[in-house]
């Protein structure tokens, strides 16, 4: 009766935070594919440290280990078994959808619209350089700079090197 009633406790709770933190959302999916790739190569990049750490200080426990613990009843005791350790089924887990999300967003051309999109703010920037340079009335001189300035100033807004 106990456990009935906390099991309706827990599924109440797991609504209620359901509720909050699947409420619809307005997003361009390829950004949301995007913004997966980059999410899980953190959580890849996380667990390849653990499982780093864990082979430094222990080898042998990413394979072998402590897997149940029992103080009560007949089979009592530790149960130790070659098992891989959870921190390198997580990284396994995690490399395996960066690979599903990284060919999803390959797939629906993600790198290809950010291209087309840099080129088209690019053009709108070369534009807007143009006419200010129209409108300044530059002497013969001044125009012949324009090659070298403006290209360097480009560079230096980009956050390359002049």
């Amino acid at each position: 009766m106990k456990a009935a009633a906390a099991r309706r406790r827990a599924q109440a709770e797991a609504a209620k935070a359901l509720a909050l933190f699947g409420a619809p959302k307005d997003v361009e999916p390829s950004q949301a594919l995007l913004d997966l790739v980059h999410w899980t190569a953190g959580e890849v990049e996380y667990w390849r440290e653990q499982v780093r750490a864990l082979a430094e200080q222990d080898p042998a426990a990413l394979t072998w280990g402590k897997t149940r613990e029992k103080t009560g009843g007949q089979d009592v005791g530790d149960t130790y078994e070659a098992k891989p350790h959870v921190a390198y089924v997580m990284l396994y887990a995690a490399q395996d959808r960066l690979a599903q999300y990284a060919t999803a967003a390959l797939k629906a051309g993600v790198e290809e619209r950010r291209v087309r999109l840099a080129e088209s703010q690019g053009s709108l920037v070369a534009d807007v350089i143009r006419r200010i340079l129209d409108a300044l009335g530059l002497d013969e001189r001044q125009r012949e700079l324009v090659p070298q300035v403006v290209p360097a100033q480009l560079r230096l807004l980009a956050g390359g090197e002049q």
